[in-house]
C-alpha cells in the first residue's frame, strides 16, 4: 500500500509540475512586447534623424514650447543622458541584460502575464538603445521637456517596465502580508483539533 501511494504522489507531482509550466504563447509574450516596443523606437529615431538636423529642435504644439518640444541631440551614456561617453560599456551591459531577461522569462511558471510584460518592455527598451550603438555609436534621443534629460521611447518603456515591475512586487508583498495570519489561523487550527484527537484517545 505504502509504495502505491508513493507511486499516486509522484505522478501527481509530475501533473503538478506539467501544469505549472508555462505555454509557448506565454512565453513569447515578452518577446512580442519587446518587438513591438524595438519597432516603435526605432521608427520614431529614425523619423527624428532624417527630418531634424542634430541639436535643432521643433515644437509640434507651438504654444506648449516652453514644456515640451522635439530636440535631435545624440547620448553615448545610459538613459536619460547618464554617463556619457561610455557607449561601449553600456552596450555590453545591454547584452548581459538580454541574457538574463531571455532565460528568466523562460523558467518562470505559468501565467505571470503581468511580469513578462514588465521584462518585454525592460527587454525592448535594452534592445533599442542596444541597436543605435551598434549602427551608430550612440543613442538618438528626442523627447525634450526643458527640465528633464532629453530622452526616447527605448528609456520610456525601461522606466515603464521599471515601475511596472515595482508594482507587481508591492502586490505580492502586500498579498504575502494578508496571506500570513490567515496561514497561521490555519495551523492554529489543525493543532487544535490534534490536540482534541489525542485528548479523546487519552480518555479511553
Amino acid at each position: 500500500m505504502k509504495d502505491v501511494n508513493l507511486q499516486e504522489t509522484a505522478v501527481s507531482s509530475e501533473a503538478d509540475n506539467q501544469e505549472q509550466q508555462a505555454t509557448l504563447t506565454q512565453r513569447l509574450l515578452m518577446l512580442v512586447v519587446a518587438a513591438i516596443v524595438i519597432a516603435i523606437d526605432h521608427l520614431t529615431k529614425l523619423l527624428v534623424e532624417a527630418t531634424l538636423p542634430l541639436y535643432h529642435s521643433w515644437a509640434p504644439f507651438p504654444a506648449l514650447a516652453l514644456f515640451f518640444r522635439i530636440t535631435h541631440v545624440t547620448n553615448t551614456g545610459a538613459a536619460f543622458g547618464l554617463f556619457s561617453g561610455n557607449s561601449l560599456i553600456f552596450a555590453g551591459v545591454a547584452v548581459l541584460v538580454t541574457l538574463v531577461i531571455l532565460y528568466y522569462n523562460y523558467t518562470l511558471p505559468y501565467g505571470q502575464g503581468w511580469l513578462r510584460v514588465a521584462l518585454g518592455l525592460q527587454l525592448g527598451g535594452a534592445l533599442g538603445n542596444l541597436i543605435d550603438r551598434i549602427r551608430l555609436g550612440h543613442v538618438t534621443d528626442f523627447f525634450d521637456f526643458g527640465f528633464w534629460p532629453v530622452f526616447n521611447v527605448a528609456d520610456t518603456a525601461i522606466v515603464a517596465g521599471a515601475i511596472l515591475l515595482a508594482w507587481l512586487m508591492w502586490q505580492e508583498s502586500r498579498q504575502e502580508t494578508v496571506d500570513l495570519p490567515e496561514e497561521k489561523a490555519v495551523e492554529t487550527g489543525v493543532e487544535t483539533a490534534e490536540t482534541e484527537t489525542q485528548d479523546g484517545w487519552s480518555a479511553y
